[in-house]
């Protein structure tokens, strides 16, 4: 394990009788790093993060947290951890700085500190003004955010959040993501979710896990935005006439469309047009297109996807 890992977790396998819910999920995470873990619903994405929280033990595989095995030490294993489950784990009857007290405590910061870790959790999740309020009447985005506090309150070096904005409404939803965003310049995050925008809007690594099993591992800017040409002829060539400068792929879609996947900073278009003429290939389409996280997601979690994809 680096210098710069926090989390690393090492085939981590999870059977319920004869159903797979996790499969040899292997995971790193750097400091600074914003990590989204993206899934349809029940590809076991909660799952995972209860394994790497040590909220559910594995059938096999460990977790190493700042080079401390989450099996063999668990309790100082998770004193770098801040968690939050998909439903926050607050007490409504009580206020927010009686429950972000407690918190403190139960993570041992002592009493001398409690005032103060609990009054700079409220300042970096907005809870400030909330402080003598009961939490069961805070709306679901403060209580939200009361979750995100008990989170941080004892400073862990990586924040795991699940689904933290399931239930929420769209001005609620925007102001948890900059909460998260904000946060992840101090902390390491794992941010779970299947909601696409909210990986791309707070991530800056994506892993796609489907069925169980990981299926995409890659660094946003370096997949997201590829740009690729879509051809299509009247009297089509041979894919190997079609290997232009910069071309790294040539793929046949449908209606006899071609796309040409191309390498950074490439672009054949000119090549083609003038190769298109010269043969009478009779040239009906071009165009560029670039691709989305979205159609990512659809390939690799639609059927038997089995690419990975290292960053």
């Amino acid at each position: 394990m680096d210098s710069d890992s926090l989390i690393e977790a090492r085939g981590l396998t999870r059977r319920y009788g004869p159903n797979l819910a996790v499969g040899d999920l292997n995971l790193t995470l750097r400091k600074g790093e914003v990590l989204g873990l993206l899934g349809p619903n029940g590809a076991g994405k909660s799952t995972s993060m209860k394994m790497l929280t040590g909220n559910l033990a594995p059938t096999s595989g460990d977790v190493l947290i700042r080079g401390i095995s989450l099996r063999e030490s668990p309790q100082l294993a998770k004193r770098h951890l801040g968690y939050l489950p998909e439903q926050p784990p607050v007490y409504p009857e009580l206020t927010v700085d009686e429950y972000l007290g407690f918190c403190a405590g139960l993570h041992g910061i002592g009493k001398k500190q409690r005032a103060e870790a609990v009054a700079d959790a409220k300042r970096d999740c907005g809870l400030t003004h909330m402080s003598s309020r009961l939490i069961g009447n805070l709306s679901k985005g403060y209580q939200q955010r009361v979750g995100l506090a008990q989170a941080i309150i004892h400073r862990p070096d990586v924040i795991v959040l699940d689904e933290p904005t399931v239930g929420l409404d769209p001005i609620q939803i925007r102001e948890i993501r900059s909460l998260i965003a904000e946060l992840g310049k101090n902390h390491s995050v794992i941010l779970s979710s299947h909601i696409l925008p909210e990986i791309q809007a707070v991530c800056g690594r994506v892993m796609i896990i489907n069925a169980g099993r990981l299926v995409y591992d890659a660094h946003i800017d370096a997949h997201l935005g590829k740009k690729g040409l879509v051809a299509q002829f009247a009297n089509a060539p041979a894919a190997s006439e079609l290997q232009f400068t910069g071309v790294q792929k040539v793929d046949i879609g449908p209606a006899g469309r071609f796309l040409l996947e191309l390498a950074d900073g490439a672009d054949p278009r000119a090549e083609l047009v003038n190769a298109a003429v010269q043969r009478g290939w009779g040239l009906l389409e071009l165009r560029l297109e670039t691709r989305t996280l979205e159609e990512i997601f659809v390939e690799l979690t639609s059927g038997d996807a089995t690419l990975r994809e290292a960053a």
